[in-house]
């Protein structure tokens, strides 16, 4: 059995492909690996696919008990720190259960070199996204994830291209890039930095009329900017907003797009678990070292 675990925003969700159950990072500051026996007897777990934070301190998918500092370069940055992804990621490292770790993308990453005008791309349970995207539709895709961020990864060749992060471009309903109003307010000592990503999403800034048909238009403007690396690229939306913002993406790019739920970050993971533990060396272009 191989495990895929997905460090979201909200909630831990964990996955063997076929089963899942998921806790909010809140309730994960009290998970045991015990916990694990509802998808699997522990004996029987041949793999798992861990994500923690941005990912940004490894380029390659690494064995767990060879991972600095939980794989990442500082916890501090954009994103809210609750401690239940750390509580996690230490139970299951501890464990001695087999395990990887899913890097995110950043300049260390092998990706299309115009993207690393921004230090980071993505986080790891992105890739989970596209690996799972990648298995159905094919190498050349474009996969928008939409929920409380909205980060836009691009696939070619069955190689991950590049991504736009969540405090580049496209908002989600919590978090989203920072404006002249921001800076105003961070710069005026209103505000720390953080804060204001954490309240840069359409929740906060638009009228609740209009959310939806916002993320859609910039989900849409993401996808497209992504068409001009890869014209021929297959479309899909992922995330708890995808099935909300998919009529209006699929007219502005006039267009059909597949949709995926919340847990297809967990299943790529356990996919990407599955095929680590059986012998790959790259997932998606990135390297493994075990």
């Amino acid at each position: 059995m191989f495990i895929g675990i997905d460090h979201g925003t909200t909630a831990m969700r964990f996955s063997t492909g076929t089963q899942e159950f998921k806790i909010s990072r809140e309730e994960a500051r009290n998970f045991s690996v015990g916990d694990l026996a509802c998808l699997s007897p522990l004996e029987e777990i041949e793999g798992i696919a861990v994500c923690y934070s941005m990912g940004d301190g490894i380029s390659a998918i690494t064995d767990i008990r060879k991972v600095e500092n939980r794989g990442v370069i500082s916890r501090e940055g954009a994103g809210k720190h609750i401690g239940g992804g750390t509580r996690v990621y230490d139970e299951i490292r501890e464990s001695g259960l087999p395990a990887v770790v899913i890097p995110g993308l950043h300049r260390a990453s092998p990706t299309d070199p115009r993207f690393k005008a921004y230090s980071h791309q993505a986080s790891p349970e992105k890739i989970g996204i596209l690996y799972e995207v990648v298995h159905d539709l094919g190498g050349d895709v474009v996969v928008c994830d939409a929920s409380s961020n909205t980060v836009t990864l691009l696939s070619t060749g069955g190689r991950v291209t590049g991504a736009f992060d969540a405090c580049i471009f496209a908002p989600g309903t919590q978090h989203g890039a920072l404006d002249v109003d921001a800076i105003r307010r961070i710069d005026g000592g209103e505000s720390t930095a953080n804060d204001a990503f954490l309240h840069a999403g359409l929740d906060y800034t638009v009228p609740a009329e209009i959310r939806v048909e916002t993320m859609a238009m910039f989900a849409a403007m993401e996808c497209a900017a992504m068409l001009l690396i890869n014209p021929g690229a297959e479309i899909a939306l992922a995330g708890s907003m995808a099935p909300a913002i998919a009529p209006g993406v699929e007219a502005l790019l006039s267009r059909e797009v597949a949709v995926y739920d919340e847990w297809c970050a967990a299943r790529g993971l356990a996919r990407i678990a599955r095929d680590v533990f059986s012998g790959a060396a790259g997932i998606l272009g990135l390297p493994v070292e075990r």
